[in-house]
């Protein structure tokens, strides 16, 4: 069984993929979930929140896009941009703890990322957070 980590990866892929110009890839999630063994509670946790972000997307990317010094979320990394539209998703919109929804980007960003990606990532969830607040 996957673990909300493991379903959190595969929405970032998601995004990844819509993001780099693959419109179609709403016709292959299921595919997609089946192939990493997302199942029951977490498939539909990790569906949530792909809706969840497509549906708000403008609204996190102006979340986002304030708390961005030197960039706009449009010249961000493909990479980056996924992890920071599903944290800022989640302190948005969900009630877990901010706390926990940003060590679970910095982790991802470890993983899937650049090198500078997880104090960056770190920093403006961080200040989207504690305007929240």
């Amino acid at each position: 069984m996957a673990t909300r980590h493991q379903s959190r990866e595969s929405v970032i892929s998601l995004l990844y993929a819509k993001d780099i110009g693959n419109d179609k890839i709403d016709k292959f999630i299921d595919e997609i979930f089946e192939d990493k063994k997302i199942r029951n509670r977490q498939k539909e946790f990790a569906l949530s929140l792909f809706e969840g972000i497509n549906d708000a997307q403008e609204k996190i990317d102006k979340e986002i896009n304030k708390h961005l010094k030197e960039y706009k979320v449009h010249q961000l990394g493909h990479i980056e941009r996924a992890i920071l539209r599903l944290g800022t998703y989640e302190i948005l919109e969900t009630n877990l703890d901010n706390a926990v929804i940003i060590n679970e980007a910095i982790e991802l960003s470890k993983d899937l990322a650049s090198d500078s990606a997880p104090k960056f990532i770190n920093g403006v969830l961080d200040a989207i957070s504690k305007e929240r607040s």
